[in-house]
């Protein structure tokens, strides 16, 4: 694992590749002892993580970028997961050095020149100089970074970015209800978002992203642009060209279990000031004391309520 020439970093610490497992799920030892991420670590998670950024490319139009940069001299990818969104990144702007952070040290097979991958927890202060790079990027990141660390965090973005830098956010509001209001409490899809949100309830803020306009701009952005895009379910896709592609994507990706079948975005980006003074696992149930018998057997019906037409399941972001 590459780190950067002009960064302070050490060898990875064998602590971040001990791993732990539940319910023939693979997890990161380090992250479930210090509460920092609950999803897997196997090759079933990293597929879902794969199928998200292919998803993400089409919702976005295969813009990787929001804002316009010109030609940038480096970029900040935080939770960089697969890897997938820094290496395109790093592809596409040969001239630009891209750091990617994760807590756990995944290391892609073909890994770009420019890109320098570097572990560390998130919910630590970063340990970035201040005014290093013209964006930020933060995808997807709501089931990891602490309760109590957004504002934190987003202040760590603010800091490490040169003036009339960008941060760019893209995060899911995990709220599964009906557009037509025919989900109810009875539903098991209802009952499953519910459960999931409760069984992190003090440590993760999975709503998070309509908040964050206004975190960002308490913590002194400015020129924030909100977006919001609710998707319906696979069995939904029926209006636009782009949902059709988006709804044969999805069901030719159906064998990675961990994809429940609803999908939202919130794309967020906030410029600095000219001066700167800057899907869930099954196993994430359990801890609501939830039998994993019970816990599968939610998922599979909440599943099929989200390819029901009728339901019309959306996850809104408001």
């Amino acid at each position: 694992m590459a780190s950067h020439p002009e960064s302070q970093t050490v060898e990875v610490d064998n602590t971040y590749f001990e791993t732990v497992t539940y319910h023939n799920r693979h997890f990161q030892q380090y992250a479930i002892t210090n509460l920092s991420y609950f999803q897997p670590i196997d090759e079933d998670e990293l597929e879902r993580l794969r199928v998200w950024h292919a998803i993400l490319n089409r919702v976005f139009d295969n813009r990787l970028l929001f804002p316009t940069l010109g030609r940038p001299r480096r970029i900040l990818d935080c939770g960089y997961g697969t890897a997938s969104w820094a290496v395109d990144v790093a592809t596409q702007n040969p001239g630009c050095e891209v750091i990617a952070i994760d807590i756990y040290p995944f290391q892609p097979e073909t890994v770009p020149e420019n890109l320098y991958l570097q572990v560390d927890d998130l919910n630590n202060r970063f340990t970035f100089q201040a005014h290093n790079f013209d964006l930020v990027h933060s995808r997807l990141m709501s089931g990891a970074i602490h309760v109590n660390r957004w504002a934190g965090y987003l202040r760590d973005m603010l800091r490490v970015l040169r003036p009339g830098g960008w941060c760019q956010l893209v995060e899911l509001h995990h709220n599964a209800q009906s557009d037509n209001g025919s989900l109810t409490e009875a539903h098991a899809l209802r009952q499953w978002s519910t459960r999931y949100n409760e069984s992190l309830n003090g440590v993760k803020d999975l709503r998070v992203a309509p908040r964050l306009p206004e975190m960002m701009r308490a913590a002194g952005f400015v020129d924030i642009e909100h977006r919001m895009i609710p998707l319906h379910t696979c069995g939904n896709f029926t209006v636009v060209k782009r949902c059709q592609r988006l709804r044969y994507w999805y069901c030719q990706q159906r064998k990675c279990p961990a994809i429940l079948g609803f999908h939202c975005d919130l794309s967020i980006r906030g410029k600095t000031r000219v001066i700167v003074s800057a899907s869930p696992s099954e196993s994430d149930l359990t801890n609501g004391r939830m039998p994993i018998q019970d816990v599968q057997l939610l998922v599979a019906q909440a599943r099929v309520e989200a390819d029901d037409p009728l339901l019309k399941v959306i996850i809104e972001s408001r």
